[in-house]
């Protein structure tokens, strides 16, 4: 019995379940309603195992929670379901969608919109941004006392006192409730603080001895309509409590066509209310949001007249207009001007009566132009300030505060930098600044020279200059060497970044623009330039394309930023580690511009002994002192008594150098006459002191009595040094003295680069020729890398035993950096290259070259024999005398090495390998001799 009890107690609950399931999936997917359990069933549900009630609810898809019977809200907060995906995750009609594809597909290859344009948004239709799934408020929300109570509502009766009772009474069709002791009650058409006060009193007075405690229940559902331009529109089933704000929500907002200033409500084909949604986006008024009753039609119409707000507006967006609203209401519905806007410059796009399109100059500081009637298809576009400063200097270079500061009448540079020590940067070069001035509306400028460092001493007005508005004060740094300059390479490493994402895998370079010119200009020249020696060109192999493309970035990048130096704010911060000539790059940038036929370029130029040479912008009133304190002054070596002033004249027709001598001693002491006054394009030549020499050195290792480093004067010869050095050891090999010298290094560098020339040529050649490539192609290329890549040691023979006897020619003057290394007397002879076994051999008087070979196993089968020759210990090569009976003529000495080449007869017949073998194996032999180096 108790199993037939349990059977059919779980058969009632499933098809209580089932028919739940059944009701809630014949509901409209539009309706508000969800499935909500009855007492019984809960209690029901309660008596079954717990393993019975997660299958039935997994079965029909029931949330366990709503049967468990638990008191909801209580102890679970409630929260908002997501209801409201967004409208791109569902496909809209064919028809929408074609249309939308062409519109892309428009705005795509239409190049005369303007972009601006297209990146418009209508305003408030983002608020309807996603499509609703269903719509189910939250029902456990207070209900306000004036809530019309209607057919399907709920109250909460509970009476204490005498006795305890809970009803929950249900506003039926009539407009009743069923009291089960005090009758029907009719409540249709009153609010529900009147109902609730009317049921209040009937209780008190009927039920003696008891209270009551009454509250609304379960809300009534009611059925709208949503028509016009809605994004979904249609019937729908909401609470009672809904708004219009809420029925839109429902039907998913407003389509593109659909207004949001004249939202409709009508009742019985009346209109009942309009709200504007702009007084709800823009002001937060929601007094026209009035609830809405069953049977209601909200109705949206189409979108009235458009106007575009862009540029300088917070809020820039497409706006929809009344019929009497003005330019200025439109600008403050895009939440008015920006800070940095020119208000006054305003441009409205406005379409004429013929169809054109034509431009309205708006200056929106007026009442008049704000108060100008907008109109549909309006544009407008509120213009920027310009970003140049005003009353304003800008202070760059050694400084601690580099920037902007503010002018004013008397303003001097006393008053800019007041402090040496406070303002400057300790390496500030206090005899030399400039202050650059603009002279007129074209924004030619002229500089003022003056010392910094006496115009914050005494304030003088010769060097504590009166500023003008725009001016901008360089200084400059004594020593540039001693700068950090991390930052400043960050800065130029973050720029170069932004240019490489803009460039991206384009072969045609950084300017896209300019790339697309150029091959539409035929009269565009291109220019190649190549630093050449002696018909070799010097280019560092190991710089490849990819890094000549990056250094040519970084130089343009580079120009780019020192142009704009005085407005880049970033650069401007760390201009304290920029060198002199950087800091004169836009000034004298600037000066070239704006030289022409009329006025001669004021730049100058000094040279020679002092601490900075280079270019410099000509100060007004300036002379020869003038442009030596420019370049930092005089250096260790500099000759005072003369110094060489070249001038360009011009006379119209003709163009003529003429050189002045320049007493520089006395300009220097103040003499005016000899301190001349300088001009365009003047040259200054410090010259040096006749016999001055920097300091020289050379370098003695090795078997002498005393090695170490020497200071040469000119003219000293080795003889000299090496007397000084205490001569020669008794262990010492002066026939293996190795001399190296950095100028004999740099010839042979530049030979070996014509040989691999050569040897290139040689082998394109072969290429081409009736013969073909007889050779490997990529053997030959290993070739050319292995004689590209030889570094050239720049080894001098000397006779150090014909010195030592007192033979004049076997002297030698000395050089800067020379390097003597006298090795110990060697006991070994070596055999290398092409033989069986390539070793060193201890010496033994009275060996022949042949006895040599012959202990090395003798000549390999590619070993050319023709061709054999000796490098002696000393760095000379020595040719035997037959290449076929080598007789006791053929002198082997200790310390020389025996060199078979590579017979290239046996491989092809490219007989110029054979000097690139004899070149490496005698590189080798050399590093072998100064590997004590």
């Amino acid at each position: 019995m108790l199993h037939k009890t349990k059977t059919m107690l779980i058969a009632s609950v499933a098809a209580l379940c089932l028919m739940a399931a059944q009701v809630h999936a014949v509901t409209p997917s539009r309706q508000a309603q969800a499935f909500t359990p009855s007492p019984q069933m809960i209690e029901q549900f309660k008596q079954l195992p717990k393993s019975e009630q997660e299958r039935i609810a997994k079965q029909y898809g029931i949330d366990p929670a709503m049967l468990s019977g638990g008191n909801r809200g209580a102890s679970q907060p409630m929260e908002n379901p997501n209801l409201v995906n967004a409208r791109g995750e569902f496909a809209q009609d064919d028809a929408s969608g074609d249309r939308n594809n062409k519109q892309e597909a428009k705005e795509d290859f239409d190049f005369k919109q303007d972009s601006q344009k297209n990146e418009l948004k209508r305003f408030g239709y983002d608020m309807f941004a996603g499509e609703p799934t269903t719509f189910a408020p939250v029902s456990d929300v207070p209900v306000p006392s004036d809530y019309k109570m209607g057919p399907g509502d709920e109250l909460k009766v509970q009476l204490y006192g005498k006795e305890n009772q809970e009803y929950s009474l249900t506003v039926g069709r009539d407009g009743s409730v069923q009291f089960p002791e005090l009758g029907p009650i009719q409540l249709s058409g009153m609010s529900f603080s009147e109902a609730r006060e009317s049921l209040q009193q009937r209780i008190k007075q009927q039920m003696i001895g008891i209270e009551s405690n009454i509250s609304m229940g379960e809300l009534r559902s009611i059925r709208i309509f949503v028509a016009g331009d809605a994004y979904k529109p249609g019937s729908y089933t909401v609470s009672s409590l809904s708004t219009i704000t809420q029925a839109l929500f429902v039907a998913g907002g407003v389509n593109d066509i659909g207004s949001l200033r004249n939202i409709q409500v009508k009742r019985n084909g009346k209109l009942v209310g309009h709200l504007d949604l702009y007084d709800l986006l823009l002001r937060g008024d929601a007094s026209g949001d009035i609830n809405l009753r069953s049977g209601d039609v909200v109705f949206i119409p189409a979108v009235g007249s458009l106007v575009s707000v862009t540029g300088e507006v917070r809020r820039p967006a497409i706006y929809e207009v009344a019929s009497n609203e003005t330019i200025g209401d439109v600008v403050n519905m895009a939440a008015g001007v920006k800070a940095g806007a020119y208000a006054q410059a305003t441009s409205l796009e406005r379409f004429n009566d013929n169809g054109l399109k034509s431009i309205i100059n708006l200056d929106l500081t007026t009442a008049k132009d704000k108060q100008l009637k907008a109109k549909a298809g309006d544009y407008i576009r509120v213009k920027n300030a310009s970003s140049q400063f005003e009353n304003s200097i800008t202070l760059v270079g050694a400084v601690v505060r580099a920037g902007k500061y503010q002018w004013r009448e008397g303003l001097t540079v006393k008053d800019i930098i007041p402090s040496v020590w406070g303002d400057l940067s300790p390496t500030a070069d206090l005899n030399y600044a400039l202050v650059v001035r603009e002279i007129n509306k074209h924004g030619d400028i002229e500089v003022l020279q003056f010392a910094i460092g006496a115009a914050i001493a005494d304030g003088s007005l010769k060097e504590n200059l009166v500023l003008k508005p725009r001016d901008k004060i360089l200084v400059f740094n004594y020593d540039d060497t001693t700068q950090s300059r991390f930052e400043l390479n960050k800065l130029v490493k973050q720029r170069l970044a932004k240019v490489s994402e803009l460039k991206g895998n384009s072969l045609l370079g950084d300017d896209l623009f300019k790339a697309g010119f150029d091959s539409i200009n035929f009269s565009a020249q291109k220019k190649y330039t190549a630093a050449d020696i002696a018909g070799v060109v010097m280019t560092d192999k190991n710089i490849n394309e990819e890094q000549q493309l990056e250094q040519k970035a970084v130089a343009n990048e580079v120009s780019q930023m020192l142009a704009n130096l005085f407005d880049d704010v970033e650069l401007v911060k760390l201009s304290a580690a920029m060198s002199r000539s950087e800091l004169l790059y836009p000034i004298i940038n600037k000066l070239y511009q704006q030289a022409g036929t009329q006025t001669s370029i004021q730049i100058v130029a000094v040279a020679g002994k002092v601490r900075h040479p280079g270019l410099y912008p000509l100060s007004l009133q300036a002379k020869v002192t003038d442009l030596v304190k420019a370049a930092g002054g005089l250096v260790e070596g500099a000759y005072i008594g003369n110094a060489e002033l070249t001038r360009t004249v011009n006379s119209g027709a003709s163009s003529d150098i003429r050189h002045i001598a320049i007493d520089l001693q006395s300009a220097l002491i103040g003499d005016q006459q000899a301190n001349i006054a300088i001009e365009g394009r003047d040259v200054l030549t410090v010259q040096t002191i006749p016999d001055w020499q920097e300091t020289k050195s050379i370098e003695i290792r090795g078997e002498v009595t005393f090695p170490g480093t020497y200071n040469i004067g000119r003219g000293e010869s080795l003889k000299d040094v090496l007397t000084r050095a205490g001569g020669l050891t008794q262990y010492a090999s002066a026939s293996g003295a190795v001399f190296v010298r950095e100028s004999v290094r740099q010839q042979e560098q530049l030979e070996i680069k014509k040989l691999a020339n050569q040897l290139r040529r040689d082998i394109a050649s072969r290429g081409v020729s009736k013969d073909g490539l007889q050779v490997n192609y990529s053997d030959a290329q290993m070739m050319l890398a292995d004689l590209e890549n030889i570094k050239a040691l720049g080894r001098l023979v000397v006779d150090l035993n014909a010195l030592n006897l007192g033979i004049e020619e076997a002297d030698l003057q000395l050089e800067d950096a020379d390097v003597l290394y006298v090795p110990a007397i060697k006991q070994t002879v070596a055999v290398m290259g092409e033989v069986q076994h390539p070793s060193t051999h201890r010496f033994k008087a009275g060996l022949t070259l042949d006895d040599y070979l012959t202990m090395s196993g003798g000549s390999r089968e590619r070993g050319d024999d023709s061709r054999i020759y000796v490098i002696k210990a000393d760095g000379s090569v020595m040719m035997p005398q037959n290449s076929l009976w080598f007789t006791a003529d053929t002198n082997i000495d200790a310390g020389d090495t025996v060199i078979v080449p590579l017979d290239t007869d046996y491989k092809d017949n490219l007989t110029l390998w054979t000097q690139v073998t004899g070149i490496i194996y005698n590189t080798a032999v050399a590093i072998s001799a100064i590997s004590g180096l």
